[in-house]
């Protein structure tokens, strides 16, 4: 049944109190580690999950699909596992096979037991503390791995009842982990099969990070159903921006049982925020949901629509994804990259005046009452030092967050100002800035102006 988000409590301002007291580590070179509520890897690079999830255990025969997944395009893979509880053990030579084959693909290895699915409602779901028992029979396999493991506790670990114990049994579940050995940071799954309505996880999260000796813990929200809505969307992962406390989309899908979640505002806001995210689930769904499959049976070269809107589309894995610096790739940019490809060169064939710049206006994605937009900015026939493009929204549009610019906003008419880094531009060289905005009725693209420097 699908359950709606509620009226939020005032606890924020507990939660930020709480992690500015206990403060953040300095990054830990042996592996992960988390500092102002940001992901960072073994070469101290923050690190942004752009991956999906894949249902090893129950498929353990699909060893192909690390290879698939990352020549989409991803970074990292969440790793069903199971603890033998409910179905078939992975045994400590099948995990260590697993992390060998995430780190053969240059993937960072999220892995989770699925045994806590539903604990407290569903029949046979075990408890946080059973899962840690696993995690500790693997600790000769996972030694020496945190550059490139994540350890999620478990999988959705309570349903909609009987969760009240969440954050004492996350505190005390990490807690052993850390006394048992395990130095690699920590994901930790929210109630409510994992997407949080009750709020216990928003509510609690600060104390279970301080619970982490570490302080190197990251929060997983799952969203179906319950976040059909960007406002739902921006308002729950906003708030653990504001704390100061790491959050990723450990689950997501483009449809559901329970509702229909707005994925593109998902990744709208994720990508404008640097947050991470790993999409529900390679193939293999079943019970209903089989439309999750972003693979027709495992085959990378039939991608289902779910799976071409996330590994193609846009703010998807191709246009989104870095590589983890600890293989040597790219590291993750600072600012959403563009969602358009720079123009060709040599520049527009009616080039701007002499010392002065043109701007075009895109909107690259849309949903209900919000959308994201570009605003490119090319030279003329001679180099620039700055610039400054405007424009006035006809339709009450709204700019609610930017990245690349200095921008300001007064009623319908918006400015954009160039940053120290983008405002000196050669002869038909572009810039481009990007932002979040909402809209009701009608969102029709203005005319921008521009004026060189």
């Amino acid at each position: 049944m699908k359950t709606r988000l509620s009226a939020a409590g005032a606890t924020l301002l507990a939660l930020l109190v709480t992690v500015l007291a206990f403060g953040q580590p300095a990054h830990a070179a042996a592996g992960f580690s988390v500092a102002d509520g940001k992901l960072y890897d073994a070469n101290g690079t923050e690190f942004v999950m752009r991956g999906v999830n894949h249902a090893h255990t129950w498929y353990p025969q699909q060893t192909s699909s690390f290879a698939d997944v990352k020549a989409l395009g991803a970074n990292t893979v969440r790793v069903v596992l199971s603890s033998g509880d409910r179905w078939t053990r992975n045994t400590n030579a099948d995990v260590a096979n697993v992390i060998s084959l995430c780190k053969a693909n240059r993937l960072i290895c999220v892995l989770e037991v699925h045994d806590t699915t539903g604990y407290g409602e569903q029949s046979g779901a075990i408890t946080l503390d059973r899962a840690v028992d696993y995690w500790l029979s693997l600790a000769d396999v996972l030694a020496g791995q945190e550059r490139y493991v994540i350890v999620n506790i478990g999988n959705e670990p309570y349903g909609n009842q009987n969760y009240a114990s969440w954050a004492t049994d996350n505190a005390n579940a990490i807690k052993r982990l850390r006394a048992g050995g395990l130095t690699h940071t920590i994901m930790v799954d929210a109630p409510n099969w994992g997407q949080d309505w009750s709020f216990t996880m928003r509510d609690n999260a600060a104390s279970v990070f301080a619970a982490d000796p570490a302080r190197n813990t990251v929060f997983s929200i799952h969203m179906y159903g319950v976040f059909d809505t960007a406002a739902e969307i921006s308002d729950y992962l906003g708030r653990f921006r504001t704390a100061g406390l790491p959050i990723v989309v450990g689950e997501f899908g483009f449809n559901h049982s329970d509702g229909n979640p707005d994925e593109d505002a998902i990744l709208a806001y994720s990508q404008a925020n640097g947050i991470g995210w790993l999409g529900w689930s390679w193939s293999g769904n079943g019970g209903g949901v089989e439309y999750l499959d972003l693979a027709t049976n495992f085959n990378p070269a039939s991608l289902t629509d779910w799976g071409q809107r996330l590994f193609n589309g846009v703010n998807g894995i191709r246009q989104t994804a870095r590589e983890a610096s600890v293989f040597g790739g790219t590291p993750p940019p600072t600012t959403p990259p563009p969602t358009t490809p720079p123009p060709t060169t040599p520049p527009p064939t009616t080039p701007p005046p002499n010392g002065a710049c043109t701007a075009t206006y895109t909107v690259t994605n849309q949903w209900q009452g919000g959308f994201q937009g570009e605003v490119r900015v090319t030279a003329g026939a001679r180099a620039i030092t700055g610039w400054t493009a405007g424009w006035a929204f006809a339709n009450g549009q709204r700019v609610t967050q930017s990245w690349n610019v200095a921008l300001t906003s007064s009623g319908t008419t918006v400015t954009a100002r160039n940053t120290d880094y983008n405002g000196r531009l050669a002869a038909g060289a572009s810039a481009s800035f990007g932002f979040l905005g909402s809209w009701t009725g009608t969102n029709s693209p203005p005319v921008v102006s521009c004026t060189a420097s």
